[in-house]
């Protein structure tokens, strides 16, 4: 019976890694780790020969089979990943992007790094804002909007004469 179980769980962990859902993968790896170590009484080095055999170079590590083993003998007996805890991901709010909006009008010279300190916001989130969503690109140190209208563009251009 437990050898046909076994063959069971390594086939069907077979068929989840020839998919694409990874999530599945872990909690099917977990739990032949699982079968192995509490029903059939094997060692980590005993799973992980075995998960190498069956499924090649998908196989979890040495160190991953004997972590979850080490799990499962403190007597937590999940499959299934816990949640990860950790910075919140941030949201992009209209507030943010007018307050952003705000200074590269008050500047355009500013740096984004000088503008994620200013609002204690994530530097990746200043790019992200300045790019995506107020379509603004640095331009010979200044920053600008991506596409000027023709009333901007003549603007610009008699600005830049002016200057020469």
């Amino acid at each position: 019976m437990c050898r046909i179980a076994s063959i069971f769980l390594l086939q069907r962990l077979k068929v989840s890694m020839s998919g694409d859902v990874r999530d599945f993968n872990n909690m099917y790896t977990r739990a032949v780790i699982k079968f192995f170590s509490f029903l059939q009484g094997k060692t980590p080095k005993e799973i992980h020969a075995i998960l190498t055999e069956t499924l090649g170079e998908h196989a979890s590590s040495f160190a991953t089979a004997q972590n979850w083993v080490a799990q499962f003998k403190r007597g937590d007996f999940s499959t299934c990943d816990a949640p990860h805890l950790g910075q919140l991901k941030t949201v992009t709010t209209p507030e943010i992007i007018y307050q952003i909006h705000e200074l590269i009008l008050e500047d355009r010279r500013i740096s984004a790094k000088s503008i994620a300190e200013q609002l204690g916001i994530s530097h990746e989130r200043v790019l992200s804002i300045i790019h995506e969503d107020l379509d603004v690109r640095k331009f010979s140190a200044k920053l600008v909007l991506k596409c000027l209208n023709a009333v901007q563009i003549r603007q610009r251009c008699q600005a830049s004469e002016q200057n020469f």
